[in-house]
């Protein structure tokens, strides 16, 4: 049986993080999920639970988070009319095709493996938060047709491979097309819904061996409520920040922390 006392330091460890999540799911637009899946990696490790299929339950559990944060999130972006429900509802099919291919992909990976596709993308992800210029473009209006289905279909899978919420390729992918960034923002909670629903249904019927207690298919719910209980309360925060300050100093010190984080879990996938 684990330390009741180091039980109690990885909850309020925890705590801290959901509260932090919570925030940037709302303030960035980039979702919870990229600070969860590494907290709730190194604390299962802590705690003894590092079983060959550990990062299916950070990724299922993280998304799990991400189901509540981002309905919360879009409740409050949709009071100031900044959600774009167009852009959700013609990229709601190719998201949720790609978030189910993307849970059979992660159901058959080993977690190191796993560990290896988070570091890579999640340097990808800090270099462009920090480099990435707004006046960037793909084209000036969001696209349709098969661009449409492959660029939906690639977010919804990558993005369950990750555990996140789908921001981190949104917000920069509508940027591209000229979508006003608290528009952006606010839209991508949306894609957080749709990536969550069928990932989340799909990992509650993945067996996994060694888990930690209380994990139902590939999620912890301990680790949920705790995550959860703080982004509640949070959230609303983030959005109401995001339409309220410049998030410019903030988004590069994160992009800074991520790519140290994706890093390190590269290194850990690499077995250095």
């Amino acid at each position: 049986m684990s330390d009741p006392v180091l039980l109690l330091q990885m909850a309020g460890l925890l705590a801290l993080i959901g509260a932090f999540a919570g925030v940037l799911a709302g303030l960035l637009g980039v979702g919870g999920g990229i600070v969860l899946v590494p907290a709730f990696f190194y604390a299962f490790t802590a705690l003894g639970y590092a079983g060959p299929q550990l990062m299916q339950i950070c990724l299922a559990t993280s998304l799990a988070t991400i189901l509540v944060t981002s309905a919360r999130s879009v409740q409050s972006h949709h009071r100031k009319g900044a959600v774009d429900w167009q852009i959700l509802r013609g990229w709601a099919l190719g998201i949720g095709v790609g978030a189910i291919l993307g849970v059979v992909m992660a159901s058959v990976l080993r977690s190191v493996v796993l560990q290896g596709i988070f570091g890579i993308l999640g340097v990808v992800i800090g270099l462009y938060l920090a480099f990435g210029r707004p006046e960037w473009r793909l084209g000036s209006v969001m696209p349709t047709g098969p661009v449409r289905a492959v660029q939906s279909t690639g977010i919804g899978f990558l993005s369950v491979l990750m555990g996140i919420g789908g921001g981190s390729f949104a917000v920069p992918l509508m940027s591209l097309y000229g979508v006003a960034i608290h528009r952006a923002v606010a839209t991508a909670a949306g894609f957080g819904i749709l990536i969550a629903v069928p990932s989340v249904f799909g990992f509650l019927l993945l067996p996994v061996d060694h888990a930690p207690p209380y994990t139902v298919g590939a999620i912890n719910l301990p680790s949920f409520g705790i995550v959860i209980a703080m982004t509640l309360l949070t959230a609303p925060l983030g959005a109401r920040l995001a339409h309220a300050t410049d998030p410019k100093p903030l988004k590069r010190f994160f992009a800074l922390f991520i790519t140290i984080m994706a890093l390190n879990m590269l290194r850990k996938a690499l077995g250095w």
